[in-house]
């Protein structure tokens, strides 16, 4: 079944730019305000993220972001409220992006049905092993249209990917170190890596992640994949300068000129 992330990769091969945000942050009620500019900007695709007080993969920027969130009352059931008008006003591609503790806590099959139900086109939940997606989820996330982004990392085997590549669906996240999010030494291109994974010629297209923080280094991610994910950057921009249209523009700006 088609949905928007199928869409944008249709009609889309390169340069695609992803960015991530902290669902409640800075303020509770700003979430959607910060999809509708970031879509009038000209992002690509959005990833949604859901406060989890221990996140592993997280940095700093992004922990504190979610933390901060927590602290202002948000959690799985707030976000869907807030997200139940969100296809009145945007058709950008949006993901959610958590852990899977708070998604059993709220209950799988009814997170699903919310995903399916509020307009989300995907969900990437990094601390979901593979065997138990393909147990609980596929059948319905299939059979709903619900994509699942599977990450890979520089030590990721040749047949792990291959196997990773086959049950993902819209695109593969290629995380570009062993790093947490938010390094900018993630960014110390791993060419070997990158190429490695360009000999595979996976059937889903990339988006590389962690350490995308500027043009540089966006165009740098670019050059070996589809597009790219910045998260922390994006963050830190929100702090210091605000969620206005206008600041989310100078945002944009400063990633692709």
């Amino acid at each position: 079944m088609m949905n928007r992330i199928h869409n944008l990769f249709g009609r889309k091969k390169e340069n695609i730019l992803s960015i991530y945000f902290t669902a409640g942050y800075p303020s509770l009620d700003d979430t959607t305000q910060i999809i509708r500019h970031l879509d009038a900007a000209g992002v690509d695709l959005i990833e949604l993220g859901m406060p989890f007080s221990d996140p592993l993969a997280d940095g700093p920027v992004i922990q504190e972001s979610g933390q901060k969130a927590i602290q202002n009352g948000m959690s799985v059931k707030v976000l869907f409220e807030q997200l139940k008008d969100l296809r009145s006003s945007t058709e950008i591609p949006v993901i959610l992006m958590g852990y899977l503790n708070p998604i059993l806590q709220f209950g799988e099959e009814q997170f699903i049905e919310k995903c399916v139900g509020t307009g989300i086109d995907g969900v990437i939940i990094p601390d979901m092993p593979l065997p138990y997606y393909k147990e609980h989820w596929e059948q319905l996330c299939r059979k709903k249209g619900l994509s699942n982004i599977l990450l890979i990392t520089p030590e990721t085997t040749d047949s792990r990917i291959a196997e990773i590549d086959v049950n993902s669906d819209g695109f593969i996240y290629m995380v570009s170190s062993n790093s947490i999010t938010g390094s900018n030494k993630a960014m110390d291109l791993q060419k070997g890596y990158f190429e490695r994974i360009e000999k595979m010629e996976l059937r889903n297209p990339r988006l590389i992640g962690f350490g995308i923080h500027d043009q540089q280094s966006f165009d740098n991610a670019c050059s070996y994949s589809n597009g790219a994910i910045i998260g922390s950057a994006f963050i830190n921009h929100l702090s210091k300068e605000g969620t206005s249209a206008d600041s989310i523009q100078k945002f944009y700006k400063k990633i692709k000129p």
